[in-house]
């Protein structure tokens, strides 16, 4: 189980970060919201998603998998924080899903880049 767990980490949060393109891409209405919330709808909103696409492929290549879990701590990071402070934990009544995704997305990418941290460039080695 233990040589598996990095893989199902990289595909689940692989799968999140991509699932949720569609959503960014074709301007659905919470998207459009939450962009319109934080003042950076549209280029922020396609922005971001292309972001996340870059990390969930780079998740998905196992060379780069650190760098893809470090683009995907800051940019779930600046999610969470984006819920503190503008959008609130509840977003369009839902309860608070998108929230909670975006803690386990953050968790996940972050023992990720816990379990390939000595692939990282330059600093890799010295941990």
């Amino acid at each position: 189980m233990k040589k598996y767990t990095p893989i199902v980490l990289r595909i689940i949060v692989a799968f999140i970060l991509i699932q949720t393109l569609r959503l960014k891409f074709t301007a659905h209405p919470d998207s459009v919201y939450i962009f319109e919330t934080i003042g950076l709808e549209p280029i922020g909103r396609i922005g971001i998603g292309i972001l996340e696409l870059l990390a969930g492929v780079l998740l998905l290549i196992p060379k780069t998998v650190w760098a893809g879990a470090i683009l995907t701590v800051g940019l779930i990071g600046g999610a969470i924080m984006m819920h503190l402070t503008q959008l609130g934990i509840e977003v369009n009544n839902d309860k608070g899903i998108l929230f909670i995704t975006a803690i386990v997305t953050f968790v996940l990418s972050a023992i990720l880049v816990f379990m390939y941290k000595k692939d990282i460039p330059i600093i890799g080695k010295k941990i």
